[in-house]
């Protein structure tokens, strides 16, 4: 899972970067510079610390999501075309969070000369769409073209030319892409043309201390975070921020919220295998098999997948040990439709 941090300038896309990966980068503007900075994070999971605790094992692995803060977007872009490094950029991310300015710093001023969520959450969402829209334009541009030349596969061309008219007229009707629903073949056919607005994306509004979150609506999940303080908290030692955390009144870093987030725009669901070597959370999107999963683990086991060997989460804690689930009947073997549920605890019996 990779998701892309993005912003107006001077909106604290950086800060918040920081404040999800414990990272140190420095927040000063990139003056229209494009760049990128990385890095991978555990998703928090109380789940697997219960786990852990029972198993005792060697290694304890969460799951992980990756962050990219990307620098380089700025409203009025798409008119002139979003530079071909930043598009492939762009394209590259899963999802979005786009990060809205709301606090106010004399000392660092906002591009657009004053504080305005509403306008600002609108302009980058504009920014998007303007990109899409003019690439779809252009592949029917390019459609029209084939046509009239003639020689081109004539089925194909009327499938294309149909799905990106009706792109075409979501995107004209100031509707971003997501809202559209597509089959496995569309689905297919737009994977490789990198369209931003069929994104999931998540809109953070980045709150100075005190602040009050804004009334602003949007067609997607928003949540108010104040990225200074949920990065001064990030880079302390854990009872240091404990402290400060017992100081400001916060139950919960807004970083362990943001990232559980982040795993549920994208759909994402998890499940665990157990054991004395390893305490393992592994990701699957919501809705996969017991195959699936198995080929989440390796190739090998979902090749040779014979039966799954499932326990709920819920049910083995409760219970105590395997053992226990398994002389009370909450142990039971499943074949390779079996639909994986958020917090299955999976063995997968294989041959290859």
């Amino acid at each position: 899972m990779k998701l892309g941090i993005i912003g107006l300038p001077q909106s604290g896309k950086t800060t918040l970067f920081n404040a999800l990966t414990r990272n140190n980068t420095p927040t000063t503007a990139s003056a229209g510079r494009i760049e990128v900075h990385q890095a991978v994070v555990d998703v928090p999971d109380p789940r697997v610390d219960k786990l852990s605790a029972m198993f005792k094992p060697k290694k304890t692995i969460y799951a992980k999501v990756a962050y990219a803060d990307i620098a380089g977007l700025e409203s009025g872009a798409a008119k002139t075309g979003i530079s071909g490094q930043l598009l492939n950029t762009l394209a590259q991310m899963e999802a979005f969070i786009h990060v809205v300015r709301c606090f106010a710093d004399e000392n660092v001023p906002h591009s657009s000369g004053s504080v305005d969520p509403k306008r600002d959450a609108e302009a980058m969402e504009t920014e998007l769409l303007l990109n899409d829209l003019v690439a779809v334009e252009r592949k029917l541009e390019k459609l029209v073209d084939e046509r009239r030349k003639g020689g081109t596969d004539k089925t194909l061309n009327a499938r294309q030319s149909e799905l990106f008219e009706r792109l075409h007229k979501t995107l004209s009707d100031n509707q971003p892409l997501r809202v559209m629903e597509f089959n496995n073949e569309e689905q297919r056919e737009l994977a490789s043309y990198g369209l931003l607005t069929r994104k999931p994306i998540l809109t953070v509004f980045n709150l100075g201390e005190g602040q009050s979150a804004p009334e602003v609506k949007l067609d997607h999940e928003s949540v108010s975070m104040q990225g200074k303080l949920e990065m001064e908290i990030a880079q302390l030692g854990a009872e240091d921020a404990a402290v400060f955390m017992q100081e400001y009144g916060i139950e919960e870093p807004g970083l362990n919220r943001m990232i559980r987030l982040s795993y549920d725009l994208l759909k994402q669901q998890s499940f665990f295998t157990v054991g004395e070597d390893e305490v393992r959370a592994w990701t699957v999107l919501r809705g996969a098999n017991a195959q699936e999963a198995a080929g989440a683990i390796h190739t090998d086991l979902q090749k040779g997948f014979i039966r799954a060997e499932v326990v709920a989460y819920d049910d083995l804690t409760r219970l105590g040990s395997m053992n226990e689930a398994k002389a009370k009947g909450k142990f039971r073997l499943e074949g390779k439709e079996y639909p994986v549920q958020d917090g299955d605890i999976l063995h997968v019996r294989f041959n290859v």
